[in-house]
């Protein structure tokens, strides 16, 4: 399928704008030829073109003619595709174990999603990653809407360079903040398929992780998950609950029994890892703040320099998740690697894994609206999935989202296996031709495959045979 050069770039003009790609062989930090074909390049998208959307494409390590094609959105907004590829879902992950504090080296990931799937690792919206645009109006305009638009825009021009996909069964995925934007791509898609817009896209579903839905409801299942777990007593969340009435985000002030409550409810989860309750706090977390109970995307940032600082005192070994991160910014802002990516140059000051600093706007407060309306419309499938010990947005939520749309249940709460232990519980829904897939990984954070790979592929893998959990 590929031209056996070691690089390949291709200037095409489809509708007046170019898109770029190039054949990556090779990679700083891996020993030899990659084992798989890996494929950078830039799509121009927006109202003028001029927004460069940058991606890393890998092809399935099964059988590209037939497995799924998969669009994956990292959450942020803000985060870049390569987090999912080499924290998450991707072939390779960063050999953390022998990590000298030099430059940093790769392993491969046994339990890759592309063993079952193509996926394209895209850096969206504008900003992201090793995205750019062409004048600052069309980077400091950002919103759920727009980026969705530009999200559709893309895979279309992209679809049409690689014609010999459009007739391979298509999901979008993405996790974490992504549950906000996935939904209205989807619905994009369908929309476009429906009067005609080419290429038709052979859309059969989306899949998302650890989903952020709502503004409001997510953080406030907080509470329920942190009595669940025993991080507040019965008492306490007893109490909140009727003093506060169920509304634990948008506190009343005068509400003196409520605001007492929180209070102790924020001191009890303040040290407390939210993406993953079990491992270790480490300094990198933003400030605790008596808003802890909301939705905060910094609290999953990090800063670099505090990274390089903290490893340096640890004799650079990583003993806390939080600082394998590092290892991207290390190995993303090195020359040899953008050149190696075939990144343009002159087009990004520095790499960022999580771009806090973003200029957007989430204008979309809750995307189940647009759930809703693709059951009443579409024959798709959905597969929803939370590591059941993220606090940042708790199963208890987004089940809880799932159970108000009234599908009919097909497979009620069950244990899902891999190799003999309970790696899950699941439950099965349908309405007319549309189904939803709900599973729990356990012992999974934010987002569930970084912590549990092999479980998490096999669920995927089971999901696209539609074999029951």
């Amino acid at each position: 399928m590929y031209s056996t050069t070691s690089c390949l770039v291709i200037i095409l003009v489809l509708s007046g704008t170019a898109i770029s790609k190039s054949i990556i062989k090779t990679l700083p930090g891996y020993t030899g030829d990659l084992p798989f074909n890996l494929e950078t390049g830039y799509v121009s998208v927006g109202e003028l073109d001029d927004v460069q959307l940058f991606y890393y494409f890998i092809e399935s390590e099964g059988s590209p003619k037939e497995d799924p094609l998969m669009l994956w959105l990292t959450g942020g907004p803000g985060c870049s595709g390569f987090s999912g590829l080499v924290y998450e879902i991707g072939p390779l992950n960063f050999n953390t174990l022998d990590f000298d504090g030099n430059f940093p080296t790769f392993i491969l990931n046994p339990y890759s999603w592309t063993k079952v799937a193509s996926i394209i690792f895209l850096d969206a919206p504008v900003g992201t990653g090793f995205s750019y645009a062409n004048n600052t109006e069309s980077s400091s305009i950002m919103d759920d809407k727009i980026s969705a638009a530009q999200t559709y825009q893309f895979f279309r021009k992209w679809l049409n360079d690689h014609s010999e996909f459009t007739s391979n069964d298509f999901y979008v995925g993405g996790d974490s903040y992504s549950g906000i934007v996935v939904p209205i791509i989807v619905q994009e898609i369908y929309k476009g398929n429906e009067v005609g817009r080419t290429p038709i896209i052979k859309l059969q579903g989306y899949i998302l992780g650890n989903p952020l839905t709502s503004e409001h409801d997510d953080p406030n299942s907080r509470v329920e998950f942190a009595h669940r777990v025993a991080l507040i007593s019965d008492q306490l969340f007893k109490s909140a609950k009727t003093n506060c009435d169920g509304e634990y985000v948008n506190v009343d002030s005068n509400n003196t029994e409520c605001v007492k409550d929180i209070e102790i409810i924020t001191e009890c989860i303040a040290q407390i890892n939210r993406p993953q309750i079990l491992e270790p706090t480490c300094s990198l977390k933003s400030p605790n703040s008596t808003t802890q109970i909301k939705w905060d995307r910094r609290f999953v940032g990090e800063n670099p320099t505090d990274f390089l600082l903290l490893s340096s005192q640890q004799n650079s070994r990583l003993w806390c998740r939080e600082y394998n991160y590092l290892l991207s910014y290390i190995w993303a802002n090195d020359e040899t690697v953008q050149e190696a990516l075939h990144v343009r140059e002159g087009t990004l000051k520095e790499w960022m894994r999580c771009n806090w600093g973003l200029a957007y706007t989430q204008t979309v407060l809750s995307s189940v609206a647009y759930h809703q309306y693709l059951l009443s419309n579409t024959n798709y499938r959905a597969l929803i999935y939370s590591g059941d010990h993220d606090m940042l947005v708790p199963y208890v939520g987004t089940h809880a989202w799932i159970d108000a749309l009234n599908l009919t249940i097909s497979d009620d709460w069950k244990p899902w296996f891999v190799d003999g232990q309970v790696a899950g519980y699941s439950m099965a829904y349908y309405y007319y031709g549309y189904h939803l897939t709900y599973a729990t990984v356990k012992g999974g954070g934010h987002t569930a495959p970084e912590y549990k790979p092999k479980e998490c592929l096999a669920m995927l893998r089971r999901w696209f045979a539609y074999y029951p959990f």
